[in-house]
């Protein structure tokens, strides 16, 4: 079913509001789910409100308790989100690093003792909308298994990497392992077989049914059970595709969270009492090197001539960005998807929360 994002921003807020969330946190929560869902990223959006329900009844979150600052320099912080959403804190700090960019070229933040942040895409753009790059990675919870292993290390370990441009903001985001997990509860939620080679056993053998990596990451990411398997990294099965290219990729953004921020690496998250995860930003002034509207220009350019290459008949390319701009203003006009099982949850959360759930268009 399609429901309003409007009617869907409503729905998240009041329900945040009766989690313990401030106003301003709830509103902020809402945003970026609707923003996911929005641009067509249904793993990253409303479809996550049970699981983040369960960790606030849990207590792996704490809807009241504030960010700490407790390292900042001109041009860095050091946050700890103190146990509450990675929205929050991530948030805070890509605000605070626009304005130490602004004046003075560059600054960075690494965000310890946090969770889940949403899509990565959501604080890099920010930095974009005022012009400057800006870049957002996180680890996760075990997930990835490195290449040749056959059981879950890494996270999915998420990158966003922005650059100023039109006719919108040049944005990549994806995560550092063939998939997000949150595409496998997407498919399982609506009992569809894995499209590609994304998921093993604990014999490296390929899994195609969704539901099944899906109840293996779940014990690998919230147990200590070792049931072995989980998500590739990118480059799929084999060393011979250069797999180690995405292991290297994953590893690369453990070092400048979870090891940079002192806390814990991904294969750590799911112990008791340590379901943290580290985020790190990082804005750029491009007005340290030229003219950002000639920058801009340039990189229009050079899209440009990507989108009219010479093609496969019936095939259109697309620059990243591209596909979740369009998804974002068709579903602004028609509605978001969401799919029977997340609609049965919110009904659920609905009526626990004593919040009406938005009809569907």
């Amino acid at each position: 079913m399609r429901i309003s994002s409007s009617a869907e921003k409503t729905f998240l807020e009041k329900v945040f509001a009766v989690d313990g969330f401030s106003k301003h946190d709830g509103a902020l929560l809402a945003d970026t789910l609707v923003d996911a869902d929005l641009r067509g990223i249904s793993s990253h959006g409303i479809q996550r409100l049970a699981w983040y329900t369960r960790m606030i009844k849990e207590h792996i979150i704490e809807p009241q308790n504030k960010v700490k600052v407790l390292k900042e320099t001109p041009t860095s912080l050091l946050l700890d989100a103190n146990k509450n959403m990675g929205q929050i804190a991530s948030a805070f700090a890509m605000n605070s690093l626009i304005k130490k960019t602004k004046q003075l070229g560059v600054s960075l933040a690494v965000i310890r003792n946090s969770n889940h942040f949403g899509t990565a895409g959501y604080y890099a753009r920010l930095a974009a909308k005022q012009g400057l790059i800006g870049i957002a990675l996180t680890n996760t919870r075990p997930l990835v298994v490195p290449t040749n292993a056959t059981e879950a290390f890494l996270g999915s370990n998420a990158f966003a990497f922005t650059f100023p441009a039109d006719p919108h903001p040049f944005v990549f985001d994806g995560a550092t392992s063939i998939v997000s997990s949150g595409k496998i509860q997407v498919l399982a939620k609506n009992n569809k077989p894995i499209p590609g080679d994304w998921a093993v056993d604990d014999h490296r053998h390929v899994v195609s049914d969704a539901q099944k990596v899906e109840d293996n990451l779940a014990k690998v990411a919230f147990t200590e059970e070792e049931p072995g398997g989980g998500v590739l990294t990118l480059g799929g099965l084999l060393e011979q595709n250069s797999n180690y290219k995405g292991f290297g990729n994953s590893l690369v953004v453990e070092l400048l969270t979870g090891i940079l921020a002192q806390g814990s690496i991904s294969a750590d998250t799911n112990k008791p009492g340590h379901h943290d995860f580290s985020q790190f930003f990082l804005t750029i002034n491009p007005g340290l090197f030229g003219n950002l509207a000639d920058l801009e220009k340039r990189a229009e350019k050079m899209f440009d001539r990507i989108r009219h290459l010479k093609r496969v008949p019936g095939t259109t390319i697309m620059i990243p960005g591209d596909r979740e701009y369009r998804h974002y203003d068709e579903n602004l006009k028609q509605g978001v998807v969401i799919d029977d099982k997340t609609a049965k949850e919110l009904e659920t959360i609905g009526k626990d929360s004593h919040v009406e759930v938005p009809n569907p268009l």
